[in-house]
């Protein structure tokens, strides 16, 4: 709608406490620290979600605002559900949020590509817009309380064994 100012734009992200660790070349999230891993970061986090680009595959973005071709906006999680269930209907919607790398981007849907699975970040806090890591495991008891989201795109291991023998 003429003259009308686009909604602020919200990525939906779940909160976690815990730490980033790396193994070898692998970042993951745990809930203490692992025997035999280095601390990227330990505190409480921000944990994000992102779809990739379909051109530049080291790319992603993490939406915080849709806007329909019409006019109609959505934020947080009604634009990720969108995105995700609805936003092949609407190739030509844009997609305000930040890049993997940090950098603000605009994209249409039809430059995502959203057969491949979402990627997780780590944000130091709700206003970082550029990760702090990218982890590819979650550690933790299965009792332990973790946001559904996270254990949804996150492989999840109760023990560092359990994660090491699923490589093997």
């Amino acid at each position: 709608m003429p003259g009308q100012s686009l909604p602020t734009p919200e990525p939906p992200g779940d909160s976690f406490t815990g730490f980033v660790l790396q193994l070898d070349d692998v970042q993951i999230l745990a809930l203490e620290h692992l025997s035999g891993s280095a601390v990227i970061a330990r505190g409480d986090f921000i944990v994000r979600y992102a779809i990739h680009y379909a051109g530049p595959a080291h790319l992603s973005i993490v939406p915080g605002l849709v806007v329909m071709d019409y006019g109609e906006t959505m934020t947080g999680d009604e634009a990720w559900h969108f995105l995700l269930k609805g936003s092949n209907l609407y190739p030509r919607a844009e997609v305000i949020g930040y890049r993997s790398d940090g950098k603000e981007d605009m994209p249409f849907v039809k430059q995502l590509d959203l057969a491949l699975p979402v990627e997780v970040f780590v944000y130091a806090d709700d206003a970082a817009t550029t990760p702090l890591a990218n982890p590819t495991a979650l550690i933790a008891p299965e009792e332990a309380d973790v946001a559904p989201r996270i254990r949804e795109y996150l492989p999840s291991f109760t023990t560092l064994a359990e994660w090491q023998a699923s490589d093997e």
